[in-house]
């Protein structure tokens, strides 16, 4: 009987029995994983990935994660490979193949027309007496006991090891290139991984909203700039240089402490070193001090200049979190 006591021991069953295969790759590497992530750096063309069924997902999944890690790659279907898709692999460009058994129809086929083109190719296979490892110039051992499947039968540890091992050589690869954030960041534009890697202060900042009073302003004053420029906050200026900021709580506090604020001016209730961020800081930087520092307001300067004032809605709204 199906119950849910049996679904979650299932899980765990699958899940361990796939953490326990990967673990298992350690054992595996050697002088051909050395030689064949060299091989991947020093290339002068592309790193074509190809694979058939399962294996050719995994391929597309590497190919996705070279890319984006600094080593340009292309996927290769093997099936469409042998039907003209060929013509795609160039005479400097380095191959993967990935083929859990090393021994189907396909492989038998692409190996051989890979090897008379000269191409450097690199095997990942369970199979290391397959045909695909005796045709290759480095094998990665990707073999697993079993699959997780209950019946053994369908891909599961043996495409994990395969997808961890891809991982492996692409990590190799950029701390062999001192791969970094900026680098990651120049194919990342999209999306909110790329607004958080990219995205600079002065990118956010509206002209239009740039709320600002003189220290001798009167409060009526500060009060109007404040809803007027609907950000909660103010900067005072002198000289164009941010000597405080009033926000709508400073406000509040005044009148409930206060009976009349006729006399008051700016100066009286500002607050004085406020939290400010450079233009060109990012602006993941300046969520960050708003989080330490419990604020929903910072002033922007451009040394020393008074830019605007960046609020955390705004940060909110880009998706960036």
């Amino acid at each position: 009987m199906i119950n849910n006591e049996n679904i979650l021991a299932s899980a765990k069953k699958t899940i361990l029995s796939e953490s326990d295969a990967i673990a298992k790759l350690t054992d595996f590497l050697d002088e051909s994983f050395i030689g064949a992530t060299q091989t991947i750096y020093n290339c002068k063309g592309r790193l074509i990935v190809t694979g058939i069924g399962k294996s050719a997902i995994i391929a597309q999944k590497i190919v996705a994660t070279m890319n984006s890690t600094g080593t340009p790659s292309m996927f290769l279907h093997a099936s469409e490979a042998i039907h003209g898709d060929l013509g795609m692999v160039q005479n400097e460009d380095v191959v993967i193949c990935i083929s859990k058994s090393g021994n189907s129809p396909e492989i038998k086929v692409l190996v051989p027309l890979l090897k008379r083109f000269g191409n450097l190719l690199i095997a990942i296979t369970g199979n290391m007496t397959s045909f695909l490892a005796k045709g290759s110039d480095y094998v990665l051992n990707t073999t697993v006991d079993s699959e997780s499947c209950p019946n053994n039968l369908a891909p599961t540890n043996s495409t994990t090891a395969q997808l961890v091992m891809g991982d492996a050589i692409a990590v190799c690869l950029m701390e062999m290139r001192n791969f970094k954030a900026e680098d990651f960041a120049k194919f990342h534009p999209g999306g909110a991984l790329g607004k958080k890697l990219l995205l600079r202060v002065k990118d956010m900042l509206e002209n239009s909203l740039k709320p600002m009073v003189t220290p001798d302003a009167s409060i009526k004053k500060v009060i109007f700039e404040i809803s007027e420029k609907r950000l909660g906050v103010t900067a005072v200026l002198d000289n164009n240089k941010v000597i405080g900021i009033i926000t709508d709580g400073d406000i509040r506090r005044m009148l409930t402490d206060r009976d009349s604020f006729a006399d008051l001016t700016a100066k009286d209730i500002m607050t004085k070193n406020p939290k400010m961020i450079q233009s060109t800081d990012m602006v993941i930087d300046a969520f960050n001090i708003m989080e330490d520092f419990s604020i929903t307001q910072l002033v922007v300067v451009d040394n020393g200049d008074y830019k605007g004032v960046l609020h955390l809605h705004d940060i909110l709204k880009e998706g960036i979190l």
